[in-house]
C-alpha cells in the first residue's frame, strides 16, 4: 500500500477551487490562503497559507484527513482530525522557517 500523495493533493486543489468560488463571498480569508478545520471531536477554523500544502509535516496531516473522511469532509471545507494543539505548533514552526 503505497503513499497516495498525488490524489490528496489533486483533492485539496478541488477544494481551493470550491473555496475561491465561496471567498468572493467570504472576504475573511486572504488571497493566497485557505481555510481548513481542525480538531478531533470539535473542530475550529483556521485560515493558513496555500504555501503550507507543499511542506511534508502539512501532507501528513492531509494524508491523515484522507484517511480519516476520505473526500466526504463534514465540513464542506479541508477537514483535520488532529489536536488543536498539534495544528498550531506545527503551523507556527511552519511560518518561522
Amino acid at each position: 500500500m503505497g503513499i497516495r500523495l498525488p490524489s490528496i493533493l489533486l483533492h485539496t486543489k478541488q477544494i481551493l477551487k470550491i473555496q475561491g468560488v465561496s471567498t468572493k463571498v467570504k472576504s475573511d480569508i486572504p488571497r493566497g490562503h485557505i481555510a481548513v478545520y481542525v480538531g478531533e471531536i470539535q473542530t475550529k477554523r483556521f485560515v493558513v497559507p496555500i504555501s503550507f500544502l507543499n511542506h511534508p509535516s502539512f501532507l501528513n496531516l492531509l494524508k491523515t484527513a484522507e484517511e480519516e473522511f476520505g473526500f466526504n469532509h463534514p465540513m464542506g471545507g479541508l477537514t483535520i482530525p488532529c489536536r488543536e494543539e498539534t495544528f498550531i505548533d506545527l503551523t507556527s514552526r511552519l511560518h518561522t522557517s
